[in-house]
Formats: C-alpha cells, sequence, structure tokens
C-alpha cells in the first residue's frame, strides 16, 4: 500500500482540485445570469441572423471566449468556456461593437419607382392615377365609365369582373361552380366540340358545334387535337371521355354537370355556350373571375351582363356560407387598372 503521507497528499490534490472545480463552475454561473452582450441583429431573405461580440477573458493565461447565438424560432443561447470573467472588458467591447455597427441601408432606384412602379408601363401608372383609390367603391355606372375611360390598349380589350367572396373552397359545402347566361353575350367567338351519339351528332352541328361526333372525336382528342375551347358530352358518351381526363382535365376542357357541359340536350347546351353562357368557379382564396364582355360594348351592355354575373352568384350561393357572402367586387379591363364597385348598388339595380 501506499505510505499515509502520500495518501493523504493525494486526497488533498483531488480535493483542491474538486474546489477549484466548483469554483469555477460557480463563477460561470454568475457570468451566464449576469453578463450583457452587444447583439446586432439584421434579416437576411427573411431569416433572422444575430450576431454577439466575442469577449476574451483572461484568467491565469487562460483564454476565456465567450459568445451568444441565436437561431430562427430557436432560443437564445450564451456559452461561457472559462470562469474569472473580466467584466470591465466585455462592458468596453459592448460599447464598441454599438458603435460600430450600424443597420443596412435599403438599396434604392435612381428614379425613386418603387419595384411595383418600375415593372408598370408610363400608359398603365397615368392610367392609375386618374382611378379613385381601391377603398373608394363606385357607383356600378360610374365605375363602368372609369374603366372604358382608361382602356388604352391598341386592341379591344375584354371587360373582367372579380369579385370576392367570403367562403373556403377548401371545403365541399363552401364550394362555387356555376354558369351564367350573359344576355348581351360576351363578344368572343368560342369553338364547341361535342361527344355525342347518333342523330344528337347531326342536331348539334345544326346548332353550331364546330366539331362533333363519337369514338371517333374521342380518339382525335387522345391524339392531340385541341382545337376548342368548350367540350360538351352527353351521359353516355362520359364513359368513354373518361379517358381524356389526363389531356383534358389541366386545361378545364373535361364535361361537368355543374358546368353544364354534361348534357342529355347538346343541341340547346351548344346554342346557350354560342350564345354567351360563360361558366365561372371560385379560386383557392375564394375569388370568382369571369369576364362580362368587351369594351366596344355599350355601357348598357355592360351594366346588363354584370347584372346577370351578380344575381348568379347571388342564386348559387354554397350551403356552406355563413354571414356576409359578398366581401368586394372590383372591375377591370384587360390591360387597365381596377375599379372598385358598390356590389350593393349592383344587386339593388332592376334591369328592365
Amino acid at each position: 500500500g501506499f505510505p499515509a503521507d502520500a495518501k493523504h497528499a493525494q486526497l488533498d490534490e483531488h480535493s483542491r482540485s474538486a474546489f477549484v472545480s466548483l469554483e469555477r463552475t460557480m463563477a460561470a454561473l454568475n457570468v451566464t445570469a449576469n453578463m450583457v452582450v452587444a447583439v446586432k441583429a439584421q434579416r437576411v431573405a427573411g431569416v433572422r441572423r444575430v450576431a454577439a461580440k466575442h469577449a476574451v477573458a483572461r484568467l491565469g493565461g487562460l483564454k476565456a471566449p465567450v459568445s451568444m447565438s441565436m437561431r430562427k424560432g430557436g432560443r437564445q443561447s450564451l456559452g461561457v468556456f472559462a470562469a474569472g470573467l473580466d467584466f470591465a472588458e466585455l462592458e468596453s467591447a459592448v460599447e464598441d461593437d454599438e458603435m460600430e455597427w450600424s443597420p443596412p441601408v435599403r438599396a434604392t432606384r435612381k428614379d425613386g419607382k418603387s419595384s411595383k412602379e418600375a415593372k408598370q408601363s408610363k400608359r398603365f401608372r397615368k392610367a392609375q392615377a386618374s382611378v379613385p383609390g381601391r377603398m373608394a367603391p363606385q357607383e356600378p355606372a360610374a365605375g363602368i365609365k372609369l374603366m372604358m375611360d382608361n382602356a388604352t390598349a391598341k386592341f379591344v380589350e375584354s371587360a373582367e369582373a372579380h369579385i370576392r367572396l367570403n367562403i373556403d373552397p377548401k371545403y365541399n359545402d363552401q364550394q362555387l361552380r356555376a354558369t351564367v347566361a350573359l344576355p348581351k353575350g360576351t363578344g368572343k367567338t368560342v369553338r364547341v366540340a361535342v361527344l355525342c351519339q347518333g342523330d344528337a351528332i347531326a342536331a348539334a352541328k345544326e346548332a353550331g358545334a364546330d366539331f362533333a361526333g363519337a369514338e371517333d372525336l374521342v380518339e382525335d382528342i387522345a391524339g392531340g387535337m385541341m382545337d376548342f375551347d368548350l367540350l360538351i358530352a352527353s351521359p353516355d358518351m362520359m364513359p368513354k371521355a373518361a379517358k381524356l381526363g389526363r389531356a383534358l382535365g389541366p386545361k378545364g376542357l373535361m364535361p361537368n354537370p355543374k358546368a353544364g357541359t354534361v348534357t342529355p340536350n347538346v343541341a340547346q347546351a351548344v346554342s346557350e355556350f354560342k350564345g354567351g353562357k360563360v361558366e365561372f368557379r371560385a379560386d383557392k382564396q375564394g375569388i370568382v373571375h369571369v369576364p362580362f364582355g368587351k369594351l366596344n360594348f355599350s355601357p348598357a351592355d355592360l351594366m346588363e351582363n354584370m347584372k346577370a354575373i351578380v344575381d348568379a352568384i347571388d342564386a348559387n350561393r354554397p350551403s356552406g356560407a355563413k354571414g356576409i357572402y359578398w366581401k368586394s367586387m372590383y372591375i377591370a379591363s384587360t390591360m387597365g387598372p381596377s375599379v372598385q364597385i358598390d356590389h350593393t348598388a349592383v344587386q339593388a339595380m332592376k334591369v328592365e
């Protein structure tokens, strides 16, 4: 065994080491609780980055780095790697760091325009300046006049209605999809194809269909023929049209009973869509986008078409829509600024 003196010396050494370790740990905890570190923060590409001044403490010739870091969504963490930090040195480092750092300056364009304005044409900015603010609803007649006066493109623009509803289409009972027959038409030439059999083929062509057929038309469409804007099908042709889903679905051309494009009376459907019947639906944000004519229409014709759209949206209100149904309504030309319309005034109109 070891002599008694050597054993006592070894115990003293262990005790001394444990005491020093405990003392350093207590000092580290004290520093963690009381230390102030200069922090500079900036947001880069949506990510918050926090950098801290690294202070260095000295204790018996040992360097003790102190740092603080922060991650997005995480907690602030402080690391002290040795005890005995000199607080005077740390405060000096804090003051120096605050004096050196300055927030980043956002780059500005020489012409003083915002990034959004820089992407707009001079023609559009001039037209937008003559339109009241987006939060100033206009009477229907005044709104249509503003839209027509500011349609300055070199072609005949379409008139579009954009209506925000208080619905969430991700729920089945709050989805909106229907059709409306515009009294004055759309001003566009609609190419219609019809899938039907027997005598219905001749009736569809007589009503104005551009294409009509059965299995032969299905094969043509499957082969890539897409020279039509609307596809109407009789119920008995839907099983054969099922294989066209991959080609027609992404283009929104697949026949659907809600859209009025699956019907036993295909000749009548062709006449209606050729005469101005249009389909509308709410997008993922609950907004309905629907054209209601061309700007070479008279203001009275555009008013009548707009009234028909408003009435159709009210008539097809989803069962799950609770409380306030209408939020806002805007009209715009294809290349012009939007004008907010008082939808309550449109709803109260009476068309003779």
